[in-house]
């Protein structure tokens, strides 16, 4: 099954009205809002997989299918478009929501007003970004999910949110300005604002106006690169993504992806090998630049002591890793960067999720808490008072076959399971992602490639032994801490993600076609602009005039 070009847009509509709804209903009716927020997700998600369905051809690996939402012909009215590029981030965000919303359920939802028109307005934002095909609206509709991230970052209040929110909203409207300059001067010299026509036109522009074209892109590109957590402009991102309650660090980690994927649009449409004088046009900048990232990331990870910030510093790291493959311009190097795209940023928001509850933890008091009636939660304790033919330690507490907390033993296996999806170890599919990378690096014989290729593997190590440290902190040297308390409703979106992370394993041979593919259309853009700019409007109807 898949849908008709109409139902492009209701990824966009989908939140846009669920949010509007929400919003008569007032402050209160969380029960109400809870179930509109989580069917309009879940809704959102089956749009983004039957898309993705729609656009997943094994012989074709570039498939678009283009939405005129105006009627207006191309270039001037509102163009949306599905390609598998975007099929995949509206999936992943889709999953990463969905995850995060069912996580915010359990008590986040309640810690301040609107959270749930704020959530449907920033899934309303990111999907708009992955549809649109024109300068204009992708400013638009990130400023649509900026705003409401602001005020999902600062939901729950206190000090440390304030603090770091200031500086993330500062940021961010230093990237807005730079990135509406860039807009504006790229439409002063090409005339035009949809991303096809400025590639189709790039070629035409004269030499006298090349440095101004070069110029506005290089502004663009540093408004992207604040969002998109590029050294040396990622220094708001751990403190920020740290103080954040859990789900909406969670979504942030697709957040950062944002600026990513604003990145690989439209530095593979505008400056490819056709480009002219212009082409690769950055390539150094984007390769060299994602290597500094990655290895920032890397050292940021070894130097944390809180999961919050670790956490943190893995999504720079990951944006270095996605940001130097695409700059190598190498197809399979990209579609291995993809995959890993899609890992990490699975891994990433689910460590959220289980850093939340580490945190938690260590919160408790000594004696433990007891539910709410009527909460289904796990048990926080067993009884474990030992026989008298039991060996004990010098503290008199059992030797062996000490019972393990239920809710503790999730949290440890979580961690684990997302520790070696960071790290890029085997089994998980980072690990896949990461060979895939290595596999097309290993040939290349610039300096460029041998760095990442190591880094790649060195970065693993740093990440291990960082996520290692971690762990035996919270849950080797417990003392007498009581495990912590976890709501069902918790635990399910982290096993949801989880298993997520294995099903790429399980189907790692055609998620890496897939990805590939991806690859092969990216650095072969003209596919995309062919099919842009050959859409047409509907023709209007024929109306019989009565004599």
């Amino acid at each position: 099954m898949t849908l008709a070009p109409d139902w492009i847009a209701a990824p966009v509509l989908l939140p846009l009205f669920t949010a509007a709804a929400m919003l008569l209903l007032g402050e209160q009716r969380r029960g109400i809002k809870a179930v509109f927020n989580t069917l309009s997700t879940g809704a959102g998600l089956v749009i983004a997989l039957l898309l993705l369905q729609g656009v997943n051809t094994q012989d074709a690996p570039a498939v678009y299918s283009v939405y005129l939402p105006g009627n207006w012909p191309v270039p001037y009215g509102i163009v949306l478009v599905v390609d598998r590029l975007s099929a995949l981030m509206m999936v992943l965000t889709g999953c990463v929501a969905l995850g995060a919303l069912l996580f915010a359920l359990a008590r986040w939802h309640r810690a301040g007003v609107y959270f749930h028109v704020l959530f449907q307005l920033q899934l309303m934002g990111l999907y708009g970004v992955f549809l649109t095909a024109d300068l204009f609206n992708l400013f638009v509709f990130f400023e649509v999910l900026l705003a409401a991230s602001y005020a999902l970052l600062l939901h729950g209040g206190g000090p440390e949110r304030v603090r770091a929110g200031l500086h993330y909203i500062a940021i961010n409207l230093v990237a807005s300005l730079l990135f509406l300059i860039g807009v504006a001067v790229l439409y002063g010299v090409t005339g035009t604002l949809n991303m096809a026509d400025i590639a189709r036109k790039l070629a035409l522009v004269a030499d006298s106006d090349r440095g101004l074209l070069l110029a506005g892109a290089s502004i663009l590109g540093v408004a992207f690169f604040a969002k998109a957590a590029l050294w040396p402009l990622n220094f708001w991102l751990p403190p920020a993504y740290a103080a954040a309650g859990a789900p909406s660090a969670a979504v942030f980690a697709i957040l950062t992806k944002v600026g990513v994927y604003a990145v690989l649009r439209l530095w593979t449409l505008c400056f490819p090998e056709s480009a002219g004088a212009s082409a690769f046009y950055g390539g150094d900048l984007l390769a060299w630049g994602g290597i500094a990232t990655l290895a920032y990331g890397s050292v940021g990870m070894l130097a944390s002591q809180q999961p919050g910030r670790l956490a943190g510093y893995s999504v720079i790291a990951s944006s270095g890793t996605l940001i130097a493959a695409i700059g190598l311009h190498e197809t399979a190097l990209a579609g291995g960067a993809l995959y890993y795209l899609a890992s990490s940023t699975l891994a990433g928001a689910a460590m959220f999720l289980v850093v939340e509850l580490l945190e938690r933890a260590r919160e408790v008091e000594t004696a433990p808490p007891q539910a709410d009636p009527g909460d289904e939660v796990l048990p926080d304790f067993v009884d474990t008072a030992p026989p008298r033919t039991v060996n004990l330690d010098d503290d008199e507490e059992v030797l062996i076959g000490r019972a393990i907390p239920a809710a503790l033993a999730f949290v440890g296996v979580a961690f684990g399971i997302c520790a070696i999806g960071l790290s890029g170890l085997p089994p998980l599919s980072g690990f896949v992602g990461k060979l895939a990378m290595l596999s097309a690096l290993l040939p290349r014989r610039d300096l460029a490639a041998w760095v990442l290729f190591a880094l790649l593997i060195v970065s693993g190590l740093m990440a291990a032994t960082a996520l290692v440290r971690i762990g035996i902190r919270h849950f080797w040297t417990l003392g007498d801490r009581p495990a912590p308390r976890l709501r069902v409703i918790e635990g399910l979106p982290i096993a949801a993600l989880l298993a997520v992370l294995a099903a790429l394993v399980v189907g790692g041979e055609p998620v890496l076609v897939y990805t590939r593919a991806t690859a092969e259309a990216l650095l072969s853009p003209q596919g995309y602009i062919d099919a842009v700019t050959a859409a047409q409007p509907l023709p209007a109807p024929l109306v019989e005039v009565a004599r």
